[in-house]
């Protein structure tokens, strides 16, 4: 008999559950794991938003050197990158022009592609002014540019 009441005191200890700290030593391991790897999944969205508006704005100069190629010359930084979708009103008005976009695209982040002629990296600058809008920046809010 005294075999089975200690059986029986035996299952009954090792059933009762997890202790608190048992517990506590679970938390903290994935409050570790959390802090290591929630970073890298929140890094990207930036990540794709940026190889987006690098995407664009290679497709954006492509289009560039098309107007160049039918006109003899770029738009002008006041006719700007819309006259990749309208023709240019204003002087020099471009002879060979087409339509060489179907609309002009934001950046990802919503804001408007800038456009420089002449450019200050190359013949024309075309760039993106990252998450914040403005110039300069680290991280998200980096400019991105043709020059990349």
């Amino acid at each position: 008999m005294t075999l089975q009441r200690s059986l029986a005191r035996h299952t009954r200890r090792t059933a009762r559950g997890f202790t608190l700290v048992e517990i506590m030593v679970v938390i903290v391991i994935l409050g570790v794991l959390a802090a290591l790897i929630v970073p890298k999944i929140m890094e990207r969205p930036d990540q794709a938003r940026a190889a987006a508006a690098r995407q664009d704005i290679h497709t954006i100069v492509e289009q560039l050197k098309l107007y160049k190629l039918d006109n003899r010359m770029y738009p002008t930084s006041e006719q700007g990158l819309i006259a990749l979708v309208q023709k240019p009103s204003t002087e020099p008005v471009p002879s060979g022009w087409k339509k060489y976009l179907d609309k002009l695209p934001n950046d990802p982040w919503g804001h408007p592609y800038q456009y420089i002629n002449p450019g200050l990296h190359g013949d024309v600058d075309v760039f993106s002014l990252g998450s914040d809008g403005e110039t300069g920046g680290e991280g998200a809010a980096a400019d991105i540019g043709s020059w990349d």
